[in-house]
C-alpha cells in the first residue's frame, strides 16, 4: 500500500496482486481487503478480476462493471446510483482490474464493498466475497496530566484513530499553529489557554478537533463540518464555535481561495452574505443564492489584546454544484419514443442520504427517487432533476430532441447477412455534427449521418456509441444473430483407446442464440440430444466407427464431419495366454525343424561315403575294360553289347544303388555313361 497528497485528501493506492488465469476460471479479488483511512480524505479500492477469453469460439466481452453494498432482490445496487454516494464516487476500467475511487470519505462509508462485472456469455457474470471493508475514522487527542495541576504544566499528548492508518509521521497544531513534531505522542509544558489538535503529516486537511490540555477552557477554534457541498442558487450556513481565555476584541470570516477575501458584518456582495452570532461564542456565515464561484475554504479568526488565533488549521471547504441530467444509455429506439437510462450528476454530494427527484414535463416523478432514471422518451420531452428537499434548486432540462440518438433500421432482430442501418444523429436537426463509434474506431457516416450494413456479419456484433457536438453519447449493443458456424469434435480419453476406458467426445461452436448440440453415428443414429459432451464408458471393439454431431439454433443448423474412434483391444489374461501359446507353438516348431535338419545331415554324410565307394568301383571296372581292349576274347563284341554288359555288371556288383540310403540306379547309370564315352571316344 502506498499514500500520495491529493487536493482532494488521502489518496491510499492499493497494490494489485498478479493472479495467474485459468483456462476456464471466473474470479474477482480485492487487492486489500480491509482499508483504514481518514474522515474526508480519498480512498481507491482496486480489484483485478480474471474471465475465460474464449467459451465455445465466442470471444468474453465485458459488457458492464460496477461496485455496491447492497442487493436488491438477486440485483447489486450500482453504487453510482446510490444517493449517499452522488458526485463521490467514479470507476476506473483497466485491463484485467477495476478501481472505485471515493472522494469526501464520511464515518458512514464504513461498509464493505464488492465488485461485479458482467460479460456476454450465458451467465457469464462473477463477484468477489466477502469483499474489501473499509474504516472511516477520525482523528483524536488524549491527554495525560499530573494529579497536580499548576500553570505552566507537564502534559503528555496521544493522537488516537479507531483503526490502523498508513505509518505516516504526525503533526501537531498548538493553538492553530503548526509544530514540528514526528511522533504519535509528545511531551511539553502548556500554559492554560493551550490548545492542540493532531494530523497526519501531508494531510493537515483532515486533523483532529482542537481540545484544551490543561482544563475546559482555552483558545481554539472548532468548525462544525469540514466540508460541505450545496446546490447552485441554494443557500448554505458555515459555522463554527470559539472560545478564548481573554477577552475577544474582533472576529471575522475570510474566504482562502482564491484569495483572502474578509467577509464584514455590514454587508458583502449586494447583501448574498452575512455573518451571524446567534449566541456567544458561536458564529455563522450566512450565503445566499449560491453560485459555482462560492466553492472555497472558509475559516473564522478572533483577536484579543494578546492573541490572534492563526489558520494553520483548515477550516471548512464548500464546494457548490451545479446538477445535469446525463444519458447514460440508449436502452432500445422504437418507432415513436425511446427507452432510454438518465443520470442526475453532481460534483458532490450534500450531506445525509437524501433522495432524488425527478421532473418530466414539469411533473414530478413519484417512483423515480435514485440517481439514475429509466423510462420512455417522446420528442419534446423535457427532464430534470434535484435532491429532495430542495425541488426549488433543479438542474437545467434536457430537450430529448437535442440528445444524439442511435438506432437500427428496420427494428427488430438483426440476422447475419441481412442488410441494416444504423442512425447517428441529433433530433430535430439533421445537420448537427455527430460521429459514430465502434470502441475506438470512428466509422463514416453518410449525409443523412447513416451508416449502411449491406450484409452485416457475425464480426459487426458490438457497442456502438454515437456522439454529438456537446459530447452527449448514447450508445446500443448490436447483436448479430447467425447459424452455427462448423462445429468441431475433440475427445478426451480416461485410460487410453483400449477395451474398457471410456471417452468423452466435445461438441463446440460459434452461434448466436447458443447452439443446441446432438450426437449422432455415421448411419445416422441419434444417441443423445440437446448436449454438449457424449461420454462411452466401457470403450469395446465395436464402439469403433463414425460419430459427429450437428449444432442447431433458431438461425440454422451445421453438422461437424465424422469423428473416426479406434478401439483398440485390452491387454488382459486371454491376450497375455493367447501370445504365450503362440511363442510356445514357435518354440515347438524351431526344435521340429532343428530335428529334421540334423538327420538329413546324417543322411547326406552316409550318401557321400557310398557314392565314393562307387566311384572307387566304377573306375576299376574302366580300368578293366581298358585292358582287354587288345584281348581277342573281346573283339568280337560290338560297342552296344558292351555297353548293356557293363550296366548289367554295374547292376549287379552294385546291389546298393536301389536301397534307401545309397545313391540312386539312375546316378549309377549316368556315372557309367561317361564312363563309356570316355571309353568310346
Amino acid at each position: 500500500m502506498c499514500v500520495k497528497e491529493a487536493e482532494t485528501g488521502l489518496v491510499i493506492c492499493l497494490l494489485i496482486f498478479s493472479v495467474v488465469q485459468s483456462l476456464n476460471e471466473w474470479r474477482v479479488t480485492y487487492s486489500l481487503n480491509y482499508i483504514c483511512a481518514l474522515k474526508g480524505s480519498t480512498v481507491e479500492i482496486r480489484s483485478p478480476y480474471i474471465y475465460p477469453s474464449i467459451i465455445n469460439e465466442t470471444v468474453t466481452v465485458v459488457e458492464k462493471a460496477l461496485w455496491f453494498t447492497r442487493m436488491k432482490g438477486n440485483e447489486p445496487v450500482d453504487l453510482q446510483t446510490e444517493a449517499a454516494f452522488a458526485g463521490r464516487v467514479m470507476y476506473h476500467s483497466a485491463e484485467n482490474h477495476h478501481t472505485l475511487t471515493i472522494k469526501d470519505l464520511r464515518e458512514s462509508d464504513s461498509v464493505e464493498f464488492r465488485f461485479m462485472f458482467m460479460t456476454n456469455q450465458p451467465g457469464g457474470r462473477a463477484t468477489g466475497s466477502p469483499g474489501a471493508t473499509l474504516k472511516v475514522t477520525a482523528l483524536r487527542v488524549e491527554v495525560a496530566i499530573p494529579y497536580t495541576i499548576t500553570y505552566p504544566s507537564w502534559a503528555k499528548l496521544k493522537c488516537q484513530s479507531s483503526c490502523r492508518l498508513p505509518a505516516n509521521p504526525f503533526v501537531w497544531i498548538k493553538n492553530g499553529q503548526k509544530m514540528s513534531e514526528d511522533q504519535s505522542e509528545f511531551s511539553q509544558y502548556f500554559k492554560k489557554a493551550d490548545s492542540v489538535s493532531c494530523a497526519v503529516k501531508g494531510y493537515e486537511k483532515f486533523p483532529s478537533p482542537s481540545v484544551c490540555v490543561l482544563g475546559p477552557s482555552c483558545n481554539r477554534v472548532t468548525y462544525k463540518e469540514r466540508s460541505l457541498c450545496a446546490l447552485n442558487g441554494q443557500t448554505v450556513d458555515i459555522s463554527c464555535t470559539y472560545s478564548s481565555k481573554d477577552l475577544i476584541v474582533s472576529s471575522s470570516w475570510f474566504k482562502s481561495n482564491p484569495s483572502l477575501q474578509e467577509f464584514k458584518r455590514d454587508s458583502w456582495d449586494a447583501g448574498r452574505v452575512e455573518v451571524l452570532e446567534p449566541e456567544r461564542g458561536r458564529s455563522i456565515l450566512k450565503i445566499n443564492e449560491l453560485k459555482e464561484s462560492d466553492s472555497a475554504e472558509y475559516h473564522f479568526k478572533f483577536k484579543t489584546n494578546w492573541f490572534e488565533w492563526r489558520n494553520s488549521l483548515p477550516g471548512t471547504t464548500l464546494t457548490v454544484t451545479a446538477l445535469q441530467v446525463e444519458v447514460t444509455r440508449i436502452i432500445k429506439v422504437h418507432q415513436f419514443h425511446t427507452e432510454a437510462e438518465l443520470r442526475c450528476q453532481s460534483s458532490c454530494s450534500p450531506a445525509g442520504r437524501l433522495s432524488y427527484v425527478w421532473f418530466k414535463n414539469g411533473k414530478k416523478n413519484l417512483t423515480q427517487q435514485t440517481s439514475t432514471y429509466t423510462d420512455n422518451f417522446y420528442p419534446r420531452d423535457l427532464v430534470s432533476c434535484t435532491f429532495e428537499g430542495h425541488e426549488d434548486y433543479r438542474s437545467p432540462s434536457i430537450y430529448p430532441s437535442k440528445l444524439p440518438t442511435l438506432f437500427l433500421s428496420p427494428s427488430g432482430e438483426v440476422v447475419e447477412g441481412s442488410s441494416f442501418n444504423l442512425t447517428c444523429r441529433v433530433d430535430g436537426d439533421p445537420a448537427a455534427t455527430t460521429t459514430l463509434y465502434k470502441g475506438n474506431h470512428a466509422l463514416l457516416l453518410g449525409p443523412a449521418r447513416i451508416y449502411y450494413f449491406t450484409s452485416i456479419s457475425s464480426e459487426d456484433r458490438g457497442l456502438y456509441h454515437c456522439e454529438s457536438e456537446d459530447q452527449y453519447t448514447v450508445s446500443v449493443f448490436v447483436d448479430v444473430q447467425y447459424a452455427p458456424k462448423l462445429p468441431s469434435v475433440s475427445e478426451s480419453f480416461s485410460g487410453g483407446t483400449v477395451e474398457g476406458s471410456s471417452v468423452t467426445l466435445t461438441c463446440s461452436s460459434d452461434a448466436n442464440p447458443a447452439a443446441n448440440y446432438s450426437w449422432y453415428t455415421e448411419d445416422e443414429e441419434l444417441l443423445k440430444a440437446h448436449e454438449e459432451n457424449f461420454t462411452i464408458t466401457n470403450l469395446r471393439p465395436e464402439h469403433s466407427g463414425g460419430y459427429y454431431c450437428e449444432a442447431q439454433n433458431s438461425r440454422g443448423r451445421h453438422k461437424s464431419t465424422v469423428h473416426r474412434l479406434a478401439v483398440t483391444g485390452s491387454w488382459k489374461l486371454p491376450v497375455i495366454l493367447s501370445i504365450s501359446a503362440v511363442c510356445l507353438g514357435f518354440v515347438l516348431l524351431f526344435l521340429i525343424l532343428w530335428l529334421r535338419r540334423e538327420r538329413a545331415s546324417e543322411q547326406e554324410s552316409e550318401r557321400s561315403k557310398a557314392t565314393g565307394q562307387q566311384e572307387e568301383e566304377l573306375h576299376y571296372a574302366s580300368i578293366q575294360f581298358v585292358r582287354t581292349e587288345a584281348d581277342p576274347v573281346y573283339s568280337n563284341f560290338n560297342m552296344t553289347q558292351l555297353q548293356r554288359h557293363e550296366e548289367e555288371n554295374v547292376v549287379y556288383a552294385n546291389p546298393r544303388c536301389s536301397s534307401a540310403t545309397g545313391p540312386s540306379c539312375e546316378d549309377v547309370s549316368a556315372l557309367y555313361g561317361n564312363v563309356n564315352k570316355t571309353f568310346t571316344e
